[in-house]
């Protein structure tokens, strides 16, 4: 089974695979097993894993100034996928948008279901906070999730192109 809890009433929901999986928000007791899975997701991405200061700073930013929310999915103890998210905001729609950075399951749960369990709660967060869109980005080499998420019905927005400026970038156009 796996459990989505809404923080009032769990609702159960059939999984493919064994044992119970629970959907929930991320405690500050699960940061070990948070940043085990990010290390995770940083080896399946090809990409260095955050810095001892970075984990610091990334569980700072989510248990004291709030700036990102996660969502777990816990098998016991053991915490095997989560969401990061964090909402932006549509100044056409007027309305926020709920931008997933990471959604990640551990290799041996991957197509039990908690992939869309993580996605489903993220949704409905989308939807209590009236949000006029969800958001994300993938691996143009990661054909896996692309189907999974055409499968729901996203689509690519093939007018836009993601631009990024790293640390450096961002101090030389301060003037820093």
């Amino acid at each position: 089974m796996l459990l989505f809890s809404t923080g009032l009433s769990p609702q159960l929901v059939r999984q493919r695979g064994v044992g119970r999986v629970e959907i929930r928000e991320g405690r500050r007791s699960d940061s070990a097993g948070f940043l085990r899975l990010v290390e995770g997701l940083a080896r399946f991405e090809h990409l260095e894993p955050p810095s001892e200061a970075g984990r610091r700073r990334l569980l700072d930013d989510l248990f004291q100034r709030r700036r990102i929310h996660l969502f777990v999915a816990a098998e016991g103890k053991r915490l095997v996928g989560y969401a990061l998210y964090f909402f932006s905001y549509s100044s056409f729609l007027a309305k926020p948008t709920l931008y997933i950075e990471d959604i990640f399951v551990v290799e041996e749960r991957r197509g039990s279901g908690i992939g869309m369990g993580l996605f489903r709660r993220c949704a409905k967060t989308a939807v209590s906070e009236k949000c006029g869109r969800m958001e994300w980005a993938v691996l143009k080499w990661n054909g896996k999730a692309i189907g999974f998420y055409e499968g729901l019905g996203a689509r690519r927005l093939g007018d836009w192109d993601v631009f990024r400026l790293d640390e450096v970038g961002i101090r030389k156009v301060s003037g820093r």
